[in-house]
């Protein structure tokens, strides 16, 4: 099974899409994909997250779209059958990471604390999300357990934005970040796509 970070082509920052509408969805990923980049993952919190998802994979193609929020194997079976090239779990546990494991998919599995990082690593997988980022310690947090947990590398999301982005993507065991300012919750619900455009050029920009 490929990693995560292989499916990201070098994008360094993921931005998550919340959206309440198919509408919305597709009009997010055209602004993400104008700015020049390929990669997204649509958080499942909506009733339209998954509509919007399979709708996403139709009209772009070219984009590599991961399900965020999977938080059991029902929704795992759900964004795979939507079409979902990755999948992207909040924390983990060792049904949900078997299932993962077992399945055809690469797998973002969500931790916060190191027993959790230790049992991700023994059901064999090496990137992992780190989440709530600045509420788990961070750049502190990541820096500290580097040398004990060598093996792993992560995805830090919540709480990363513009400011410290480049902060940690400039840790040995960081490949990427998440966050949702690059498609903000508010210039979704109000239509301003140019905005999420522009976020998203400008991070490209830092890193």
């Amino acid at each position: 099974m490929n990693p995560v970070s292989s499916l990201l082509n070098s994008q360094l920052a993921l931005p998550l899409v919340h959206v309440d509408t198919v509408r919305e969805g597709v009009a997010v990923a055209e602004a993400i994909f104008t700015a020049g980049w390929n990669s997204i993952e649509v958080v499942l919190r909506t009733k339209n997250s998954l509509d919007a998802l399979s709708e996403i994979k139709r009209q772009f193609p070219e984009i590599t779209v991961g399900a965020g929020t999977v938080l059991n194997t029902e929704i795992y079976d759900k964004a795979c059958e939507a079409g979902a090239d990755f999948i992207v779990t909040p924390t983990a546990t060792p049904t949900l990471l078997k299932c993962c494991h077992d399945g055809d998919i690469p797998v973002l599995p969500g931790v916060m604390i190191p027993s959790d990082i230790a049992m991700v690593l023994e059901h064999g997988f090496s990137e992992m999300k780190l989440f709530p980022a600045e509420l788990a310690g961070g750049i502190a947090f990541l820096s500290a357990i580097s040398d004990v947990f060598h093996e792993a590398r992560f995805c830090p999301t919540g709480g990363i934005n513009a400011d410290n982005m480049a902060d940690y993507l400039a840790l040995k065991n960081v490949f990427a970040v998440g966050g949702s300012w690059l498609a903000s919750k508010q210039w979704v619900e109000q239509g301003q796509w140019g905005k999420i455009t522009e976020a998203c050029v400008a991070a490209k920009a830092i890193v």
